[in-house]
């Protein structure tokens, strides 16, 4: 399972350090990950795109645009995808505030190689966690876009916890009318429970 994400998610190493560079990727494609690299922030961001996947490995200290600055431009763009900062000694407060800004990890200069694979690993599993979490949200969001206006009136109300009299009396309709309209909403949104339904009005609110 985890061979199969490594080769779904990519690596993409941000450092002008051509060394350092060639160094990173090897590591990481001895392990059967895919590998990006990058010279720059400008160049990576040239390159990015909303809903792009992937696991960001970037150096803090670079020439023009900083490790730092991109970060900043990622989450303006909310474009963050899971980072992992690659730190000097002296650097380490900058790590710390990069972290505040969204970053996960950071890894201190000179690294143990299996600390940083087992850091990427961990970002990995991250990003499969979030490409799952926004599926899911989209997929929730086409269900309730497929709900009639009325639908949504019964929707909302039922999961505001009002029993089918009380809404038929609010919409001025029977209570049969009522429990089928309820029953094509749980059909539609694919709830099994008046449980779920709520969880997923909730969601549903939050986008």
């Amino acid at each position: 399972m985890e061979a199969q994400a490594n080769a779904a998610t990519s690596i993409w190493v941000v450092d002008d350090d051509e060394a350092m560079r060639s160094s990173l990727q090897w590591l990481i494609e001895s392990v059967g990950m895919n590998v990006q690299a990058y010279t720059s922030a400008d160049e990576f961001l040239a390159s990015h795109y909303p809903g792009r996947h992937g696991v960001l490995l970037l150096d803090v200290r670079m020439p023009g645009m900083s490790g730092l600055e991109l970060l900043e431009q990622l989450t303006k763009e909310q474009m963050v995808p899971p980072t992992i900062i690659i730190t000097g000694h002296g650097d380490v407060p900058m790590a710390v505030r990069a972290m505040k800004q969204g970053a996960i990890d950071f890894i201190e200069k000179p690294f143990n190689d299996e600390v940083l694979l087992d850091a990427i690993r961990r970002a990995v599993n991250s990003a499969e966690q979030q490409r799952s979490s926004k599926a899911l949200v989209a997929d929730l969001a086409a269900r309730f876009a497929n709900l009639t206006p009325r639908e949504h009136e019964v929707m909302d109300m039922v999961t505001a916890g009002q029993s089918n009299k009380e809404i038929a009396n609010a919409l001025g309709v029977s209570a049969k009318t009522v429990e089928a309209h309820r029953a094509r909403v749980m059909e539609k949104m694919q709830a099994s429970s008046l449980a779920e339904l709520v969880r997923m009005s909730i969601s549903v609110e939050k986008l």
